[in-house]
C-alpha cells in the first residue's frame, strides 16, 4: 500500500536543545507525523504564521527568547484555537490547569512510544 497523496498531520516542535530536538523529530517521525522544527518561540510564530497545516504543537517549557513554552502555549491557543498542544519539561512539573484547556503535558525523559499516545490522543488518530 503506498502513501501517495496521503498527508500525514504535521507536528511543529519547538525545543532549543538541538540533541534532544533531534531525537524527539525521530519518534514524532516514527509515530507517523511530519514535524516542522523551530528553535524557540520567536520561531515557532514564525512558521505558525506561514502554514496552515499544523495540527499540533509539541514544546519544551523552559526557553530562552521573548516566550517559554507555557506562553507559547497560550498564544497559540489564542491565536490558532485549533492545534493541539503537547508540552514538556525535565524540570517544571505542571499541572492541568497550567496548560491552555486540551493542553497535555509530558514528563521528561519521555519514549517514543509515550509521544505517540500523546498526539494521537490529541489529535485523534490511531
Amino acid at each position: 500500500m503506498s502513501n501517495a497523496g496521503m498527508s500525514k498531520p504535521v507536528v511543529l516542535i519547538v525545543e532549543d536543545e538541538v540533541l534532544i530536538r533531534m531525537e524527539a523529530i525521530e519518534m514524532i517521525r516514527d509515530a507517523g507525523f511530519e514535524v516542522v522544527e523551530a528553535a524557540d518561540a520567536d520561531e515557532a510564530v514564525t512558521i505558525l504564521e506561514a502554514r496552515t497545516d499544523i495540527v499540533a504543537l509539541f514544546t519544551d517549557i523552559q526557553m530562552p527568547g521573548s516566550m517559554d513554552g507555557l506562553k507559547l502555549a497560550r498564544a497559540v491557543r489564542d491565536r490558532w484555537p485549533p492545534i493541539k498542544i503537547l508540552a514538556a519539561s525535565g524540570n517544571v512539573k505542571l499541572s492541568p490547569d497550567d496548560l491552555p484547556s486540551g493542553g497535555q503535558f509530558l514528563q521528561k525523559p519521555y519514549t517514543g512510544q509515550q509521544i505517540k499516545q500523546a498526539l494521537h490522543k490529541l489529535i485523534g488518530v490511531g
